[in-house]
C-alpha cells in the first residue's frame, strides 16, 4: 500500500512531534511513524530538565555558551551552541503555550534547579518527571490536530532513495534523495511504502546496544542505522554518555534512573564505607561534568570489587527531598529504600549520544530532503559531551529550525510516482526467535564489556572481531526472512555497534566522553 504525505516524521518524542507541529500548523499533511505507542519515547524518562537563560540578574547568554563549550571538551560547534542558546527563550515560551507547566516558586518565578557543569540555577524542570510532562502536553496537542495521522505500532524499515530505483549509491554519490520510508505494519506484518516530500529521523538514542541503559528499550538507534546504510554522514558516535547515577537494582531493563538535579539539590557520592570519594577525581566534586562522575564511579568500583557506590541525601531536609524528588522517593520505597533515611545504590548505565546523523544549522543531513532532529541527530551543539539538560532544548531549537526550512522547501517539491513496493518474494518468517534474542544479547555483552566508559585498543579489536561475526549472520538472516521488528532492531544496534567501534578506534586520544588507557591524555596535553 502507498502513502502520500507532504512530511513523514520518524519518531514521537519532543523533536518529532514539537516539528510535526509546527509544519501542521502552516498546512502540512504530516506522518508520524511510532514504533510502539504514541507516548513511548526518550523524552518520557527525562527527570532532570530543560536548560535555558531566564533569569537574566544573574545568568546571560554567554556563561550558558561557556559552560557548554567546557562540558563538549571544546569539541563543540560554537555556531550550534550559540543558536541553542540564544533560541532558547522562545522555545520555552512555546512548549508553555502547547501547554506544558514548569515549578515556580512562592514568588511564581521559575523555580530552577543547578545542575553539574552549569555555573548558575537556569534548568525549568517540572517535580522529577520534567520529560513525562512534555511528552503528555505534546500528545494532547498532537492529537488534537487534524493535519497529522499517528500510525502507531509501525516500524521503519529503511529510507527510500534512488538505490531502490535501481542506481547505485555510494557515499560519494552527491546527489543522494530521500522520498520516504519503507514502513512495517506490525498488526498484518505487511511492509507499506510512505512517500514524502520531506523526511525526519527524530528516532531517539541508541541506549538499548548497551545491557545497562537508562533509555526505554526502544532506542536501538533505529534512524541512525537507516540513514548510514542509505550512504548518509554519520559523526561523533565514540561519544557515548554514561550517566553516573542510575538506581542499581539487579534485573531491571532499563534502569530507573536518579537525577542529576538531586546532586545539584545537595546530594553527595560515596563508598560503600560511607566516605566520599569524589575529591580525588575533581575539585568541584559531586557537581563534576557526567563524563567525570563516571569515570570516578567506575574507578571506585573497580578498586574496591564493588558492584556501585552510594548516592546520600540523608542529610537534607526530608519533607523538601519527597517535594523535589517525589517519583524518586516512591521508586526507591518500593524498593525498601527510604532516601531520606538510606543511601541511594547506584552505578552508571548507558544514558545518551552526543554523535549521530550529521546535520546543519537547519537540521539537513548530508541526503537532500532528510532532516534529523533530536537524539539520533548530531548538531555539533555537545561537542565531546553533553552539558545537564541541554538536549530537550537542543530537540525544540532544532525542531524549529528544521520545520522553517521545511516549510519553505516543500513548496517546490513533487512526490515521486516510480518508487516500487517492497519486494520481499521468496522470504519466509525467521523459524527460531532464539536465534535473534541471544545474538542480541551478544551485541548488549560486547558493547558493555569492551566499548563501554573505559576502552582500549585491544578491548575495540576484540569487540570488532565478535560483531563482525554477528553482522554476518544477521545480515544473511536478513535477506531470507520477511522483515520483523525484532529482526531489524537487531540490524540496527548491529550497526549502530559498528559506527561506535569504528569511530572509537579513529580517535587517537582521551576525549570528553571518549577515554581510552593507550591514548590517556588528549592531543593538545601530550
Amino acid at each position: 500500500m502507498y502513502y502520500n504525505y507532504d512530511y513523514l516524521v520518524i519518531g514521537s518524542g519532543i523533536a518529532g512531534m514539537s516539528f510535526a507541529l509546527k509544519v501542521a500548523r502552516a498546512g502540512g499533511k504530516v506522518a508520524m511513524i511510532c514504533k510502539t505507542t504514541l507516548e513511548e519515547a526518550n523524552t518520557y524518562f527525562a527527570q532532570g530538565g530543560v536548560a535555558s537563560v531566564t533569569n537574566l540578574e544573574v545568568d546571560d547568554f554567554d556563561k550558558h555558551i561557556n559552560d557548554t563549550m567546557i562540558a563538549g571538551d571544546w569539541l563543540s560547534d560554537r555556531k550550534a551552541v550559540e543558536k541553542v542558546v540564544r533560541n532558547a527563550p522562545a522555545q520555552i515560551r512555546e512548549l508553555i503555550d502547547w501547554g506544558v507547566e514548569f515549578d515556580k516558586n512562592d514568588k511564581g518565578e521559575f523555580d530552577l534547579h543547578r545542575e553539574g557543569g552549569h555555573c548558575e540555577f537556569r534548568i525549568l524542570h517540572h517535580a522529577d518527571n520534567t520529560g513525562a510532562e512534555i511528552q503528555q502536553s505534546l500528545v494532547e496537542a498532537v492529537k488534537r490536530n487534524p493535519n497529522i495521522d499517528v500510525f502507531e505500532h509501525h516500524f521503519a524499515v529503511e529510507i527510500i532513495t534512488q538505490h531502490h530505483l535501481g542506481k547505485i549509491v555510494t557515499r560519494r554519490t552527491p546527489d543522494i534523495t530521500c522520498y520516504g520510508a519503507y514502513v512495517l505494519n506490525e498488526e498484518n506484518e505487511r511492509v507499506d511504502t510512505f512517500l514524502a516530500k520531506v523526511t525526519v529521523m527524530a528516532t531517539g538514542g541508541v541506549g538499548a546496544v548497551y545491557t545497562t541503559t537508562t533509555n526505554p528499550l526502544i532506542s536501538t538507534g533505529d534512524g541512525i542505522a537507516m540513514v548510514y546504510r542509505a550512504k548518509g554522514n554519520v559523526r561523533d558516535m565514540e561519544f557515548i554518555q554514561f550517566h553516573p547515577t542510575a538506581l542499581y537494582h539487579p534485573g531491571d531493563r532499563p534502569s530507573f534512573l536518579i537525577t542529576e538535579a538531586m546532586r545539584g539539590y545537595g546530594a553527595v557520592l560515596k563508598n560503600l564505607d560511607g566516605e566520599e570519594f569524589m575529591q580525588k577525581y575533581d575539585p568541584r566534586l559531586s557537581l563534576a561534568p557526567r563524563d567525570i562522575v563516571a569515570r570516578a564511579i567506575d574507578s571506585e568500583m573497580k578498586l574496591h570489587g564493588h558492584d556501585h557506590v552510594y548516592l546520600d541525601v540523608t542529610h537534607k531536609d526530608a519533607e523538601e527531598t519527597k517535594k523535589h524528588f517525589p517519583n524518586i522517593y516512591e521508586k526507591c520505597l518500593s524498593l525498601g529504600i527510604d532516601i531520606t533515611k538510606d543511601m541511594i545504590p547506584v552505578a552508571p548505565a548507558a544514558h545518551y549520544l552526543c554523535g549521530g546523523i550529521e546535520v546543519d544549522l537547519d537540521g539537513r543531513s548530508s541526503i537532500d530532503r532528510l532532516y534529523a532532529v533530536g537524539e539520533c541527530s548530531c548538531t555539533g551543539l555537545h561537542g565531546g559531551n553533553r552539558l545537564a539538560s541541554n538536549s530537550l532544548i537542543e530537540a525544540v531549537v532544532y525542531a524549529d529550525a528544521a520545520a522553517r526550512d521545511a516549510i519553505e522547501r516543500v513548496k517546490g517539491i513533487d512526490l515521486r510516482e516510480d518508487v516500487p513496493e517492497w519486494n520481499d518474494e521468496g522470504t519466509a518468517h525467521p523459524e527460531e526467535m532464539v536465534l535473534i534474542t541471544q545474538s542480541e544479547k551478544e551485541v548488549n555483552q560486547i558493547m558493555s564489556y569492551y566499548v563501554g566508559i573505559v576502552r582500549s585498543d585491544l578491548r575495540l579489536k576484540r569487540a570488532w572481531n565478535r560483531l563482525d561475526i554477528l553482522y554476518q549472520e544477521t545480515e544473511n538472516l536478513f535477506k531470507q526472512s520477511k522483515p520483523t521488528r525484532q529482526l531489524c532492531e537487531l540490524r540496527n544496534i548491529i550497526n549502530v555497534g559498528y559506527l561506535v567501534m569504528r569511530q572509537a578506534m579513529e580517535r587517537k586520544e582521551s576525549r570528553g566522553l571518549h577515554f581510552t588507557v593507550d591514548y590517556p591524555h588528549p592531543k593538545n596535553e601530550k
